[in-house]
């Protein structure tokens, strides 16, 4: 009768084992129709509270250039930062200048099937370097995912969001570098820091 137990008391610990497996798995998964809308809050909390919080605090009321998209896209560059760990991070704002709602283009996030497995972002964005001969891409994690703003949807009419987009730095005497980004003109930009 003690092994019943023992087999009662195992079963029972395996199905609390599994159930605690499954509310973790759903939890983890989300849910929801919000979705869509999580992402833009969370690349807005990271550009504006990410690990350097000054770059948001140095920016200027003007922009310090901006790049036009297809019907009315507008990004305008508000800091482009070089940090001390070797980083470029490229903050602005992606408005909607138009008055209909715009599905911001996935050609954003280039074509390298590393960035856009992870969803659409600003993964195809580059710096290029014209007096060192070199282009920089988005730097991405351990994970391949790119360091810039991802979970990018719909804009309304009017509507704007913050973005950023981190790089490798060019060398300490290069200072203007030109930004580009599918589907946008590009802009050559001053690096401060």
């Amino acid at each position: 009768m003690s092994i019943r137990v023992t087999e009662k008391a195992t079963r029972g610990m395996v199905a609390l084992a599994v159930a605690a497996g499954l509310v973790l798995g759903v939890a983890g998964c989300g849910g929801g129709g919000d979705d869509a809308k999580k992402p833009d809050h969370t690349a807005s909390a990271s550009a504006s509270g990410g690990a350097n919080p000054s770059t948001q605090e140095g920016q200027s009321e003007t922009p310090l250039a901006e790049l036009k998209g297809s019907d009315g896209l507008l990004l305008q560059i508000t800091a482009v930062q070089r940090d001390a760990g070797g980083f470029i991070t490229v903050n602005g704002t992606m408005k909607n200048d138009g008055g209909k709602e715009l599905l911001i283009p996935s050609a954003l996030s280039g074509n390298e099937t590393e960035i856009t497995k992870n969803g659409p972002s600003l993964g195809g964005a580059t710096l290029v370097d014209s007096k060192g001969k070199k282009r920089y891409y988005v730097l991405r994690d351990t994970e391949g995912r790119p360091l810039t703003t991802t979970g990018l949807g719909s804009l309304k009419g009017g509507q704007s969001l913050q973005v950023f987009m981190q790089f490798p730095s060019p060398p300490a005497d290069t200072t203007d570098v030109t930004l580009q980004l599918p589907t946008f003109s590009s802009a050559t930009v001053k690096i401060s820091g």
